[in-house]
């Protein structure tokens, strides 16, 4: 007699699915931003397509505007997101611990790595500027984490004072503006100038150099 072999049970086809993955909002918006900062950057407000910031996230255009209301919505978003990123890294120099001269040589020099490390932050400013800062003026976030930015640069400014090394009479707001005028030149710029100049100015020894030289620049425009 034959005997009757049970069917391993087995998944059906539609059983073997995968179970849906759960939406993952705040992944989903991160890797917008992502996607988003690299278009702008790239390419403007104007010229920024929300399709193909869909099609590289595997997302859709009604998701991204009911994460973000808008275009509009999404570069604010993204200038929002660029802001926040240097300013969260600039609360970990432990400039406090350092001599008021040393820790201002490590802001500058910082700067200036920060701005050649992440051109799409130098861009999306320029695109703000062209715009008249009419998003920037927009966000309160922005503009309150500009604050401890000034906060920082002010308190290192005010030791070198005291300790009589840094000469008085400087404005903090004037001196950061310095700082971040000089190292954004050497991005905005560098094409340009290596064109008309012949100079590569991204080449390693040409970027040390350049750097050093601004750090100099600022400790010798602030030292007594």
């Amino acid at each position: 007699m034959n005997e009757l072999v049970q069917p391993q049970s087995s998944e059906t086809g539609a059983a073997r699915k995968t179970a849906p993955r759960t939406y993952d909002a705040e992944r989903s918006m991160a890797d917008i931003l992502k996607v988003a900062t690299a278009e702008f950057a790239d390419k403007g407000l104007s010229g920024a397509r929300i399709d193909e910031i869909a099609a590289a996230t595997r997302t859709s255009k009604r998701m991204i505007y009911y994460h973000f209301g808008s275009k509009e919505g999404l570069y604010l978003a993204v200038l929002e997101a660029s802001y926040q990123r240097i300013r969260d890294i600039e609360t970990q120099l432990h400039l406090e611990d350092l001599a008021p001269e040393d820790a201002l040589r490590k802001l500058v020099a910082f700067t200036f790595d920060y701005q050649q490390d992440n051109e799409d932050f130098i861009r999306l400013v320029m695109t703000e500027n062209i715009h008249r800062g009419e998003y920037l003026a927009q966000s309160k976030t922005i503009q309150q984490l500009n604050v401890p930015a000034i906060n920082a640069v002010e308190r290192v400014y005010q030791r070198g004072v005291q300790a009589k090394v840094f000469r008085q009479g400087i404005d903090p707001i004037d001196l950061h503006m310095s700082i971040s005028a000089l190292c954004f030149f050497s991005v905005a710029n560098r094409h340009t100038f290596s064109l008309i100049f012949g100079r590569d100015l991204a080449a390693p020894a040409a970027l040390r150099a350049r750097r050093d030289s601004i750090v100099e620049m600022i400790v010798r425009f602030v030292r007594r």
